[in-house]
């Protein structure tokens, strides 16, 4: 891995940017300051890793722009111990970001070969994140309950079988919705499990398919 100078100095431009944009929280600042983006990227996005933008890793996924990451890590509301699901691992960043914030890991990506490629890369970089290879919509049962629940693909529903697997007292972010645009959305549930709902504005998102694993 080669992080140079001049990709640190890019980094901390963008961390400037996304703090504009009303990201406050240091620790998150920290873990994106703390992460190279531009590995995660293929070799010809690298003038462009540290633009606040999402960019196609392959198999029809994307890494999602910088802010979004941080949205959702924000909302998300990470405490260190905390057992969180990751729903969509994509290229496996933002499950780094959520491990730089002390959290215990478990994500799950249905495209096969982004599974393998990404399980791999991240394990070379030193993170545990525990990858699974399925159905997001299914979570992960084995290890539920989980503390927090993060769906990083456009949901047009939340699966059940998700929020069985939320702890009472916990909190699941997803952008939800059908069509072009989504709603971000953060679900606690209460210690009575009851679910209160609040809705943080407008993104767009790659859409999450359901019952479907890829090849």
């Amino acid at each position: 891995m080669v992080d140079t100078y001049r990709h640190k100095g890019m980094r901390k431009k963008l961390v400037e940017s996304i703090r504009l944009k009303g990201i406050t929280n240091q620790n998150i600042l920290d873990a994106i300051n703390n992460i190279p983006r531009h590995i995660f990227l293929d070799s010809s996005f690298l003038e462009f890793a540290y633009d606040d933008k999402p960019f196609p890793i392959g198999s029809g996924q994307t890494i999602s722009q910088p802010y979004t990451v941080a949205f959702q890590t924000d909302i998300l509301d990470v405490s260190k111990g905390h057992k969180v699901l990751e729903i969509g691992s994509g290229s496996g960043y933002q499950a780094c970001v959520l491990e730089e914030l002390g959290a215990k890991v478990f994500s799950i990506e249905r495209q096969r070969k982004l599974f393998h490629k990404t399980k791999e890369f991240v394990s070379t970089l030193g993170y545990r994140v525990k990858f699974f290879y399925g159905d997001g919509n299914d979570g992960v049962p084995a290890f539920a309950p989980y503390d927090r629940i993060l769906i990083t693909a456009a949901a047009p529903e939340i699966s059940d079988n998700l929020i069985k697997q939320l702890k009472p007292g916990g909190k699941l972010v997803v952008p939800l919705g059908a069509g072009d645009v989504q709603t971000m959305l953060r679900i606690t549930k209460t210690i009575n499990n009851e679910l209160v709902e609040e809705r943080f504005g407008s993104f767009r998102f790659v859409p999450m398919l359901k019952d479907k694993a890829n090849d």
